[in-house]
């Protein structure tokens, strides 16, 4: 009765560390408003995800089984969401560390994985792969949830500092533009590949 920590962290890793809805956010993030602003935003977006690790962790999966149209239209709500993340993305110049307007704080950042399907299918696979039949609730809820956090902590803030470094190089030349599309499109992409291709990515 335990969880398999080292394959856990292995997979999670591989999910934390590459493109996915979450990540898209904080790049074009770090991209507006460079790694030091956008750092309320970047603790936000990790904590966030702890609010769908505890209620997984207790028993919501069990919920899901029994309303599975609750978490259907909470699922496309989730895609509407970052459909219109990804729209605002296609809109924005850069203007690294500069822009006149505020950058998105920490309980915007706490939204961000609770409306991520992405983040949604990667939890419930850690849940059913990696922790062994008749763990304690508590222990492998707690588990998932430090090795987690601890990933979000160290990989979040060098998806922004990506975004900051990136746009210091073609902010306002011909390429920014098409940065900021391409930003959105594999926002979309990630989102379509949550939906139709395995959902196991941040």
């Amino acid at each position: 009765m335990s969880v398999a920590i080292l394959p856990f962290l292995t997979f999670a890793a591989s999910q934390v560390g590459t493109p996915g809805p979450a990540n898209m956010v904080l790049l074009t993030t770090g991209a507006r408003f460079g790694l030091r602003r956008a750092l309320p935003f970047v603790v936000g977006v990790a904590f966030g995800k702890q609010l769908i690790i505890w209620p997984l962790g207790f028993g919501l999966m069990a919920v899901q089984e029994d309303y599975p149209l609750v978490f259907d239209i909470l699922k496309w709500v989730s895609v509407a969401y970052i459909l219109y993340l990804a729209w605002r993305v296609a809109g924005m110049r850069l203007t690294v560390g500069q822009a006149d307007d505020q950058p998105p704080g920490f309980l915007a950042g706490l939204i961000v994985h609770p409306l991520n399907p992405k983040a949604w299918g990667m939890i419930t696979t850690g849940f059913t792969t990696f922790v062994s039949a008749g763990t304690p609730p508590l222990q492998a809820t707690a588990t998932i949830a430090i090795c987690l956090l601890g990933l979000q902590i160290l990989l979040h803030p060098i998806w922004t500092f990506a975004g900051q470094t990136i746009a210091a190089g073609v902010a306002g030349k011909p390429a920014e533009r098409y940065l900021m599309w391409t930003l959105a499109a594999l926002t979309v992409a990630s989102v379509i590949y949550a939906l139709f291709g395995g959902g196991r990515a941040p």
